[in-house]
């Protein structure tokens, strides 16, 4: 079975305190709301303290044409890209020669070459290393991204995989959409970056006194007819949100069956699983899942930490949550689930164990 062997991450330079995207929000929509502060309680709704963009705050209050922002988001992903996937190796003594297969997933821009080219000569990889870029999965493309990644590497058992999740969502903030979506998308969303390294069966452990997570099922599941609960618009001006009121809706009704499916076909109950490991796309979504799951609230602590310091980082989000969870000491045996919701609408799956390594 592939194993999870590390987790870096990165954030760009310009942090803002809530209270202070709160202030930019009643400026940016006071005209467009007449009660515009009985929207903005949804700021101290959301739990976050502190998020991380990539322009200053006052580079959002002017309108940018989208190949601007298309520009800002090419170099942003680049030098955070590089920061996490140096993070990530470091803590296992590897060299960026050393991979085999280069996994990237983002949402938030557009390049051709894609963006693992670039990074792939900026770190001197080897040059037959193979690349997988994908895009469009949204908050759900770091479950999906680690699934693909495990999966080359259950086939290729002597291989080393890299993931990387870059996502820069205040970058697609559109100025003049004064839409409640836009507004709750200003209360929520931030940037990051997050690379897993993955190996396969055969590749000898960094640390052999440590127990190392295993992937042992994934799952996708897409509900019928549901492409207009959350995406993206494509205007002029760039990336128009699409959010839904009715996620945390879908998590208390659907949430539960999809999970007993999926664990049903590897032979595990909800029961056994002692680490959940889920996105953390708003607190609202959050408590939907320990409700619909009935798991106490500290189960998804770490996910609720991730989203006070750092707020929604799309796809590389629930990866800052694995980061963490990785510096814990887990018994052998002992499952995780890891779940991300995305649009299509469509809820990623992974079913992890922590497993000695057989000598």
């Amino acid at each position: 079975m592939p194993k999870i062997l590390a987790v870096g991450t990165a954030i760009p330079p310009y942090p803002i305190r809530q209270e202070e995207a709160k202030q930019f929000a009643r400026k940016m929509f006071a005209d467009s709301f007449s009660q515009v502060d009985r929207y903005l309680q949804i700021f101290e709704n959301t739990s976050i303290r502190c998020r991380y963009l990539s322009k200053p705050r006052t580079w959002y209050e002017q309108g940018h044409p989208f190949v601007e922002k298309n520009k800002a988001y090419f170099e942003t992903a680049i030098e955070l890209g590089e920061q996490a996937v140096r993070r990530c190796l470091n803590k296992t003594g590897m060299a960026p020669e050393e991979i085999d297969h280069f996994v990237f997933v983002s949402t938030t821009g557009f390049s051709t070459p894609s963006i693992d080219a670039y990074l792939i000569n900026r770190l001197s990889m080897k040059r037959d290393v193979k690349r997988t870029p994908v895009w469009g999965l949204g908050c759900a493309g770091g479950v999906a991204g680690l699934a693909r990644a495990c999966e080359y590497a259950r086939a290729n058992p002597s291989e080393k995989v890299l993931l990387l999740a870059v996502e820069c969502c205040s970058l697609t903030f559109c100025s003049s959409d004064r839409s409640k979506s836009n507004l709750v998308a200003t209360s929520l969303f931030a940037d990051g970056a997050a690379a897993v390294l993955i190996g396969g069966e055969n590749v000898a452990l960094p640390d052999k006194n440590r127990i190392f997570p295993k992937m042992i099922h994934t799952q996708s599941y897409l509900w019928p007819d549901s492409e207009d609960v959350m995406g993206w618009e494509f205007t002029s001006e760039g990336m128009k949100v699409i959010f839904s009121r009715s996620i945390p809706d879908l998590v208390h009704a659907d949430v539960m069956p999809a999970v007993q499916y999926f664990l049903a076909k590897t032979g595990t109950d909800l029961s056994q699983i002692e680490v959940f490991i889920t996105h953390p796309g708003g607190k609202k979504v959050l408590d939907a899942y320990h409700q619909a799951l009935h798991i106490p609230p500290d189960c998804l602590a770490l996910s609720y930490q991730v989203l006070r310091d750092y707020g929604n980082m799309s796809s590389a989000t629930i990866l800052f949550v694995l980061e963490r969870e990785l510096e814990k000491c887990h018994a052998a045996g002992s499952y995780g689930l890891m779940s991300a919701l995305g649009p299509g609408f469509s809820l990623e799956l992974a079913l992890l164990r922590w497993d000695k390594e057989e000598k």
